[in-house]
């Protein structure tokens, strides 16, 4: 192939791979997970290495680390159960036994099943209540997932999510979080629909035409949680020359508290997902109030997904790759357990 010839054809690919959904991208590269499943996995033999490093001399937190970043979820799931059938003891309260801190709230969000981890996470937001917390959850997890975390959270707590929403936040935003867990999201079809936008662009600006109190919120929930996000990404450009109000201003400008931080969170993951999480990680760790607990929910919860475009994302914000920056403002073994599901330097 001649030299000249490449750099175009590279350039057409990456539009190509830009066009694509998320999912679709995915299928092409194989996965935007950091963590993958390991081809010669046996459940017998993680067990044993587990309780080598659990009944030495001193526990050997290495191995264990380096075990539990180098599985999938699914995997995990399968060493507690030969674990709990061998020794006839649950895996993570052995484990807690072994370990206390952020190593601790580390360890038990790698072993919970995915859905029950995102579970606890929302029940522990609703308390505060932490709106940002649970429009990242809810608006970034698939229909399957969220059916599983709601059955986890009745499970677990006996009780029915949208009853506690119900009968907890008021006003829009209790609206909010109803329909990011009751509203199904359009597929996009590969079509714009100029038509629609200009529609939805105009429903946007009609229902925040009053102040604060006097805007039609549900047709604002309406929308952002029933569109697409390339189509609503083509709704907030138009929104901007119609308004001369970016998306995020007009969320300020018209939406009170937790309703505003939560459809703040959905703005940005709307518009871009990665980088939203690659600015939630900074802050975790460098922003006004650090947030251990948000950087461990977010590197564990989307190292299976997109923990790769994330650190892409971080590297071109911030000029550090992620992996430098978490090794620099963490430290021991809740540092390497960090940087096992990071995975790697981004040059």
């Amino acid at each position: 192939m001649p030299l000249a010839s490449r750099p175009e054809k590279i350039s057409l690919a990456n539009k190509i791979l830009k066009q694509l959904p998320l999912a679709d991208k995915t299928a092409v590269w194989g996965t935007l997970g950091t963590i993958r499943p390991l081809l010669s996995f046996e459940v017998e033999r993680d067990v044993q290495s587990l309780l080598d490093a659990l009944t030495g001399e001193a526990v050997d937190y290495r191995t264990i680390i380096h075990l539990l970043t180098n599985r999938t979820n699914g995997q995990r799931q399968q060493i507690a159960e030969g674990f709990l059938a061998f020794t006839q003891q649950d895996l993570l309260k052995t484990l807690q036994a072994a370990v206390s801190g952020n190593l601790e709230t580390a360890v038990v969000g790698l072993l919970k099943p995915a859905a029950q981890y995102d579970a606890h996470e929302v029940k522990l937001a609703m308390k505060s209540p932490d709106g940002a917390t649970l429009a990242e959850i809810l608006c970034t997890r698939t229909t399957q997932q969220l059916r599983e975390i709601l059955d986890f959270y009745k499970h677990d707590f006996k009780s029915d999510l949208e009853a506690d929403i119900e009968s907890g936040p008021n006003g829009c935003f209790k609206d909010l979080l109803l329909a990011l867990i009751k509203t199904s999201r359009e597929k996009y079809s590969g079509v714009i629909d100029y038509v629609l936008i200009e529609q939805d662009a105009k429903v946007l600006v009609d229902a925040g035409s009053g102040l604060v109190g006097r805007t039609d919120e549900r047709k604002w929930i309406g929308l952002l949680t029933q569109r697409s996000p390339e189509h609503l990404n083509r709704v907030f450009s138009l929104y901007h020359k119609m308004t001369r109000l970016q998306m995020e201003e007009a969320v300020v400008k018209l939406f009170p508290n937790n309703t505003q931080e939560a459809l703040l969170t959905l703005v940005s993951v709307l518009r871009n997902t990665p980088l939203y999480f690659a600015l939630k990680l900074r802050q975790a760790l460098k922003g006004p109030a650090t947030s251990h607990k948000t950087l461990i929910r977010i590197l564990i919860s989307r190292s299976e997904t997109d923990l790769l475009s994330i650190r892409a994302e971080f590297r071109k914000q911030y000029g550090m790759s992620l992996y430098s920056f978490i090794r620099a403002e963490t430290h021991g073994h809740y540092r390497e357990l960090l940087l096992g599901l990071c995975r790697a330097e981004d040059l």
